[in-house]
């Protein structure tokens, strides 16, 4: 079933976006890809914009690059965190609570997808679930009451993925230590964040927070999310792909993680992306959600998995 979308037959386009002086937003994964995309459009319309990045390197290129397009006084800056390990992510929370006062949105937009050999986080996790899901869910938890106090959002990042797996969660095989396959456990991962996200929006509706949470998807964007990792079927079924003309850009795959993170009028209880042929591309809106991403009973366990997995426990 088609939704109509509410932005008209172009769907959202960064168009829309009136000025966001004053907006600060924070981002993981942001130094290339839908990320560094997201924050260029962001950094376009005055926010500032803190980028939370695995490797200092390319984040000090991409602020140059970056300062380059908008000028030397740019706000944008980044915070060394490494969603592999949680001991890293709690630092890195630590460092932004301490810098920045306020946040309007953080985008959950870091990944790793389809690692084609079982490997695990520095904590003992499955990689794609340790660095997609208890990386961020960890992040989000500690980084709530500043969200909060901002009227804040967190936007979750999903996958058309999502449909593609088990369809629920392996609760008896978290790690995938019997049955691990490369875009199987990626789409689990992807799964999870979603489930996440809806679970949390009960919980800050029931405890009447201020923080709203989306879930979008990038459609089929050409970054660099398939690298090194993945195995040569894949890269080379993706690089076919690109070639044909069927993924979109990596600009593109950003609007959904944009709009989530800035436009008024949308419902959280949804699901936004390209909304065209297979979700891979076309006019950004609400997507159809398949009704498993929603099952309450593993909703609610994941979230006490996921605490125990962290040692992190939320208060609302």
């Amino acid at each position: 079933m088609s939704i109509k979308n509410q932005f008209g037959p172009a769907g959202w386009t960064p168009e829309l976006l009136n000025s966001l002086t004053g907006k600060c937003y924070v981002i993981t994964g942001a130094n290339t890809g839908a990320g560094f995309e997201a924050t260029r459009m962001l950094l376009s319309k005055g926010a500032k914009v803190v980028m939370l990045n695995r490797n200092p390197l390319k984040s000090d290129e991409a602020i140059a690059k970056l300062r380059q397009e908008f000028g030397v006084n740019t706000d944008v800056s980044f915070i060394k965190m490494d969603l592999a390990e949680l001991a890293s992510v709690r630092q890195a929370a630590s460092d932004l609570l301490n810098t920045t006062p306020k946040i309007d949105a953080l985008i959950c937009n870091g990944a790793i997808a389809q690692v084609a050999t079982q490997q695990f986080t520095k904590d003992g996790f499955e990689s794609q679930l340790g660095v997609n899901h208890y990386g961020h869910f960890l992040l989000c938890g500690l980084l709530f009451e500043r969200l909060n106090e901002s009227n804040g959002r967190i936007v979750v990042v999903a996958s058309e993925g999502y449909k593609m797996g088990l369809k629920t969660i392996q609760f008896n095989d978290m790690d995938w230590d019997k049955n691990y396959h490369p875009n199987k456990t990626y789409c689990h991962s992807k799964l999870a964040q979603m489930m996440f996200a809806y679970e949390l929006q009960n919980k800050v509706a029931a405890a009447n927070k201020n923080v709203q949470v989306y879930v979008c998807h990038p459609g089929a964007a050409n970054t660099s999310l398939i690298g090194e990792n993945v195995n040569f079927i894949t890269r080379f079924t993706w690089s076919l792909i690109v070639k044909m003309g069927l993924a979109q850009s990596a600009e593109q795959g950003a609007y959904p993680e944009v709009m989530c993170a800035t436009e008024k009028n949308l419902k959280q209880r949804a699901y936004y992306g390209p909304s065209g042929r297979w979700n891979w591309s076309g006019p950004v809106g609400e997507c159809t959600l398949e009704s498993f991403a929603l099952e309450p009973n593993v909703l609610s366990k994941l979230w006490a998995v996921s605490q125990k997995q962290t040692a992190f426990k939320w208060t609302f």
